[in-house]
C-alpha cells in the first residue's frame, strides 16, 4: 500500500525525529510513504491570521502536487498542516472562482481527488483491522497514557466531516489499546496547550498546560501520547516550568504515537531517537521493562 506523504516544515526541523519514526513505523505495517516533491509550507497559524487568500493558496499548491501523484490518499502527521490542508481543499471545492484563480498560477492543478488523512485516522483503521496488533512483539503493559489530541485535530474553522468524535475522540486510545497499553479517560484531551502563545504569552500558556497536567495526573496517567508536534513540544519543553510553578511533582514523558508503536514493534529507543526529549522518555520504558 502506498500513500502520498506531506511532512510539513516541523517534521523537517524541530520534530525531525517524528518524521523518522513515522517512516519506520509505517514501513513496518506495510505502508510505503511517498513524500510529495517540492512541497511548501502550508502557512500554519500565521497565514490564516494575516492573509486569508494565502491560507488557502499555500496548501492548495501542495494539493495540486499530491493530486498529480495519482495516489488516492495523503497522510499528514502534523495537526496544523492537516487542518490547514483539509480546510483549503474544502474551500476550493465550494468556491469555483477561487479554485480557478489559484489553479491559474499552478503548474499542477488542484483536482480535489486525493483524500487527506491524519496519522490518527490511518493508524486507528489499522488497529481496528488487527494489522497493528499482529506486528506487536512487546506489549506495552504498565503504560497508562493520557491521549492528548490538542485543539486542531478534530475542530476546524469550517464545517468538515471528522472521522472521530469531536469532543471525545478515541482514535489514539484504539491504537494504544492494540499495543497493550491502558489509556486513561480524562477531560482535557482536546484542550489547547497554548500553541505559539508559549512564546509571546507564556504565562497564559502555562495556565492552559497546568490544567492539562493536573487532570492527567489525577486520572492516573504515567505519560502523555500525542500526534501534534506543537503540542508535543509545549507539553515536553515547558513541563518543568509548569511543575515548578504549581507544585505538581515529577514530570511525565510526552511520546509521539509513533514512538509507542515503534517500541511495541521491537525497535530500540536509540533507533527511534526517543532520547531527544526534554523530559526523560526512556526512563519510564526501562522502569516498566519495555526496553
Amino acid at each position: 500500500m502506498q500513500l502520498a506523504y506531506y511532512p510539513g516544515c516541523t517534521l523537517h526541523a524541530s520534530s525531525s525525529l517524528y518524521d523518522i519514526q513515522t517512516k519506520k513505523v509505517f514501513k513496518q505495517i506495510g505502508i510505503d510513504l511517498k513524500e510529495i516533491e517540492d512541497w511548501n509550507c502550508c502557512g500554519a497559524t500565521s497565514a490564516s491570521k494575516t492573509d486569508e487568500f494565502l491560507a488557502i493558496a499555500l496548501p492548495a499548491r501542495n494539493l495540486g502536487i499530491a493530486d498529480a501523484t495519482g495516489l488516492q490518499e495523503m497522510l499528514i502527521p502534523c495537526s496544523s498542516c492537516y487542518s490547514r490542508t483539509l480546510v483549503s481543499q474544502k474551500r476550493l471545492a465550494e468556491d469555483k472562482e477561487l479554485k480557478n484563480r489559484i489553479n491559474g498560477e499552478l503548474s499542477r492543478k488542484v483536482e480535489g481527488r486525493i483524500k487527506i488523512s491524519s496519522i490518527v485516522e490511518v493508524l486507528a483503521g489499522k488497529a481496528k483491522s488487527g494489522e497493528i496488533a499482529s506486528k506487536v512483539t512487546r506489549k506495552l503493559e504498565g503504560l497508562t497514557p493520557a491521549c492528548y489530541y490538542g485543539c486542531l485535530l478534530t475542530r476546524f474553522p469550517t464545517d468538515l466531516s471528522v472521522p472521530d468524535d469531536v469532543e471525545n475522540p478515541q482514535g489514539m486510545e484504539t491504537v494504544c489499546t492494540a499495543l497493550g497499553a491502558k489509556p486513561i479517560e480524562w477531560g482535557y484531551k482536546t484542550d489547547c496547550c497554548g500553541a505559539s502563545a508559549s512564546v509571546n504569552d507564556t504565562d497564559q500558556a502555562l495556565v492552559l498546560m497546568y490544567r492539562i497536567f493536573k487532570d492527567a495526573i489525577a486520572r492516573g496517567a504515567n505519560c502523555f501520547v500525542t500526534t501534534c508536534p506543537m503540542c508535543q513540544l509545549n507539553v515536553d519543553a515547558y513541563q518543568s516550568r509548569v511543575y515548578e510553578r504549581y507544585g505538581l511533582g515529577k514530570g511525565m514523558p510526552v511520546y509521539f504515537i509513533t514512538e509507542l508503536l515503534g517500541i511495541a514493534m521491537g525497535m530500540s529507543p536509540a533507533e527511534l531517537q526517543i532520547d531527544r526529549h526534554f523530559v526523560d522518555a526512556v526512563g519510564l520504558l526501562k522502569e516498566l521493562k519495555l526496553v
